[in-house]
């Protein structure tokens, strides 16, 4: 039989929460919202709350150690993406782009030389404002993650 797949959500700072709510509903999915601290969900038996410590990583780890086949990560940092898509998992960062083993290498040594750049005082910009098209992507290919994996 067919594993249900389910929705783990690095939910701090994630901008989509409404719009995952609104995908899982009508797929029928699962979601855990994970976070450093409480956060309010809907009273929905579809959504689950994980508050977790708020020790650096605490969620990070939650979600990898639970990141499987069946499992879809919705992230924007990357290096949890990177653990979660060795996990075997589906990753769609907030933007709607998705993190893959293909992707990861080169996300990954681009935040390690941004990180070099930031810590030798060059001033660099953040990433883009978040965008009704971010928006848009993100609701179609957390759509396509979804079907993909009831195929499967």
């Amino acid at each position: 039989m067919a594993q249900t797949p389910h929705i783990l959500v690095d939910a701090d700072a994630c901008p989509v929460k409404e719009e995952i709510y609104k995908v899982a509903y009508r797929h029928e999915v699962s979601v855990t919202i994970v976070s450093n601290s409480f956060l309010r969900v809907p009273d929905h038996p579809l959504i689950d709350r994980e508050v977790v410590s708020d020790s650096f990583d605490a969620a990070d780890d939650w979600i990898a150690e639970r990141a499987g086949a069946h499992t879809v990560v919705i992230t924007a940092d990357i290096l949890l993406a990177d653990r979660c898509i060795k996990a075997g998992a589906s990753v769609i960062g907030p933007n709607g782009r998705p993190f893959t083993a293909n992707s990861i290498g080169a996300a990954v040594a681009t935040r390690a030389i941004m990180a070099d750049l930031r810590a030798g005082g060059d001033a660099i910009g953040g990433p883009p404002p978040f965008s009704k098209s971010d928006r848009s992507r993100f609701l179609s290919a957390l759509d396509e993650v979804l079907v993909r994996l009831k195929r499967a």
